[in-house]
């Protein structure tokens, strides 16, 4: 929002993904009058135009949720669609789910694929998948598992009354203990990210607590995904480094893209762009 375009280096692709919290129904939905801390990330979208309209790369490539082809009644995405096709661009999307692109997890995200009007790019195909299923076993890291991942039995009693306490209210919150021959649901940063994707995981594990917790560590042997297993579940290469704290890690792997369904995407535009 603060640099200038010009004092921005040429490129060919635009890679884009504009904060989705205002499009989000995880999120307060509020759209091009979201408010953060005074500013309007359903806006944000605008900068993309006004770099991309400047440099005129071949292609602008974008992610977002689902939820922001809903908004409005849909009048939200066709402002988005008629921003990029007035500054000259021919717009692709497509739905997209993580799961069937090689990782277990249920992630439906939208996807546009921007060509610029002069390349005539009349047709796009976006990927089907790559056939490979797997499950949540598959993404385990060796045991030991670190008992700091293993919940305290005061806070599987503080979930559950907090999951009885919504229900009682039609509500469909709360935590959610998955199978380890299913998928997880599609994590995101922030407390339920994790609470939706607790396992049971019976392997040998410490009981010690590694971290100040109320309580002790359940006999259950419920405990939460770790952040390399949440990068598992985005796609992300073994050698990516995980240097940062816990939490900051939820986030970031929370907040991203699915390595392989992005690296799929910019095949076939790679394909359209040769021939």
């Amino acid at each position: 929002m603060k640099v200038a375009e010009k004092d921005i280096p040429k490129f060919d692709i635009c890679l884009a993904g504009f904060p989705c919290q205002a499009f989000s129904w995880a999120g307060k939905y509020e759209g091009f009058n979201d408010d953060y801390k005074g500013r309007c990330r359903g806006t944000l979208f605008q900068d993309v135009v006004r770099i991309c309209e400047y440099h005129r790369p071949k292609v602008i490539f974008c992610e977002n949720v689902r939820g922001l082809m809903s908004h409005d009644k849909g009048r939200t995405f066709e402002v988005i669609l008629g921003a990029f096709r007035e500054i000259g661009y021919k717009v692709f999307y497509q739905v997209l789910n993580s799961k069937d692109f090689g990782v277990p997890q249920n992630r439906e995200r939208i996807y546009l694929v921007c060509f610029r009007d002069d390349l005539e790019i009349e047709n796009f195909e976006f990927p089907k998948g790559t056939g490979k299923k797997c499950c949540i076993r598959d993404i385990l890291e060796d045991a030991p598992i670190d008992s700091k991942f293993y919940l305290s039995d005061v806070n599987i009693v503080s979930l559950r009354r907090h999951k009885e306490k919504q229900q009682k209210k039609g509500n469909r919150y709360g935590y959610e203990i998955r199978d380890l021959d299913d998928i997880a649901v599609a994590i995101m940063c922030g407390g339920m990210g994790k609470e939706r994707n607790l396992i049971i995981d019976h392997r040998e594990h410490s009981m010690v607590p590694t971290t100040k917790i109320k309580g002790e560590i359940n006999k259950e042997d419920i405990r939460k995904l770790t952040p390399r297993e949440w990068a598992r579940l985005q796609g992300f290469p073994e050698e990516f480094k995980l240097i940062l704290s816990d939490t900051a890690l939820y986030n970031q792997f929370g907040n991203t893209v699915t390595v392989p369904v992005i690296v799929a995407i910019a095949g076939e535009i790679k394909k359209v762009l040769e021939n």
